[in-house]
């Protein structure tokens, strides 16, 4: 329990890292908060700020969750925490203290977390999203899309035994906060008014 106690609050502040605002902010002079959906994330820095600044922002949230995972397998080396400190890295990054809990919608992170607990459902996320942003150009749908069925192919891959059973977790509950994250933009897919990648970002509501 100590260890939980230890890396998880840790992870969780790495997580609320907000590097989304911080790169608007050093390289445009935006805060991206103010622009499109609002969001902190790699989408939003994309239709505000540019595509290599958000290429930047991407691997830099992918690179929270790797970083917490690391750090975990190095001083505990226990798969619960493993899972703990990776999910933990989400939750900040979606409810990020340092900038009163409203950050982005955990698909880089997550991403970044299926890939060092699994780089086979890594993959699988990859090979799901890459090919439905290029043929939809819907971000939102390939995020959940990938989020769901690279957290699938880990919960699979533990279950069989070839991962430690403590992964489920993090794919059983890291794709669902990214579904509910997405619950606007899945409204919006239904409806037909969903932005597609390469649109400005407006100003926010």
């Amino acid at each position: 329990m100590f260890d939980y106690l230890i890396l998880v609050p840790i992870a969780y502040l790495l997580g609320s890292v907000p590097f989304g605002l911080i790169a608007g902010k050093l390289a445009g002079n935006v805060d991206i908060r103010e622009h499109g959906s609002g969001n902190i994330g790699m989408t939003n820095v994309q239709r505000t700020v540019g595509t290599p600044v958000a290429v930047v922002v991407l691997f830099l949230d992918m690179g929270k969750a790797v970083l917490a995972v690391v750090v975990a397998r190095i001083f505990f080396d226990s798969p619960g925490v493993d899972a703990a400190a990776a999910l933990a890295v989400v939750v900040g990054h979606n409810w990020p203290v340092f900038i009163r809990f409203k950050g982005g919608k955990g698909i880089a992170s997550g991403w970044g977390g299926l890939f060092v607990l699994s780089p086979i459902a890594g993959l699988v996320a990859t090979l799901v999203g890459l090919p439905l942003i290029a043929f939809t150009r819907y971000v939102s749908l390939a995020s959940i899309s990938s989020a769901v069925l690279g957290s699938l192919a880990l919960i699979i891959l533990a279950a069989l035994g070839h991962l430690p059973l403590a992964y489920i977790w993090f794919g059983a509950i890291g794709s669902v906060l990214v579904v509910a994250r997405h619950r606007e933009n899945i409204q919006r897919l239904l409806s037909g008014t969903e932005r597609k990648l390469g649109q400005q970002a407006e100003a926010a509501l």
